[in-house]
């Protein structure tokens, strides 16, 4: 398994080794111990998956701390743009983002720890989308950013007018007025 390290600290992207023949494929899609080797410290506890149709703009979602969630996402149909942004107070790339497509004919996953907000645009007719959670899914300590805030000025690879957004994700608030509570530790 191939492992890179992205320009934020905590961000990692894994490339998993595929074996394929004129049967189909093979890979693991998760071994522990080799997230462990690579330095993830955390437990899933927790998977989820979404279907999605071309133009859907999910995000930017969080869960405040006590109850962050660590991610590790993947697509196992079609193609998505994948952003986190990092919200974790004193980190060098506090308010920036990472974006990277994710499909499924790479196999690749992105590691996003706790104190990052995440999103993602689907890029092909249909996505499904899944990932692991460390932890459960909190209604009273979910937050979300604004996927277009200006500010923030993320190309989520579609043009505007293909855009599908929910109601929630369309009036969540601007970076600079979102409730974070994280802190950035080496």
């Amino acid at each position: 398994m191939k492992i890179t390290k992205t320009p934020i600290p905590g961000l990692l992207i894994f490339e998993p080794n595929v074996f394929e023949d004129q049967r189909g494929y093979f890979f693991e899609t998760f071994q522990l111990q080799r997230y462990i080797d690579a330095g993830i410290d955390c437990q899933f506890i927790q998977d989820n998956e979404s279907k999605s149709a071309r133009g859907v703009v999910r995000g930017l979602h969080y869960q405040l701390n006590p109850v962050a969630q660590a991610k590790l996402v993947r697509v196992v149909q079609g193609t998505v743009f994948d952003v986190a942004v990092d919200l974790r107070l004193g980190s060098p790339t506090y308010g920036e983002w990472f974006g990277i497509e994710l499909d499924s004919t790479s196999k690749k996953q992105l590691y996003i720890p706790r104190g990052f907000a995440h999103g993602f645009s689907v890029l092909s007719e249909t996505a499904i989308f899944i990932y692991k959670c460390d932890n459960a899914y909190s209604r009273e300590n979910e937050r979300a950013i604004n996927a277009f805030d200006p500010k923030l000025a993320i190309d989520w690879q579609l043009n505007e007018s293909e855009w599908k957004v929910s109601e929630k994700d369309k009036v969540a608030p601007l970076f600079d007025n979102a409730q974070m509570n994280f802190t950035f530790s080496k």
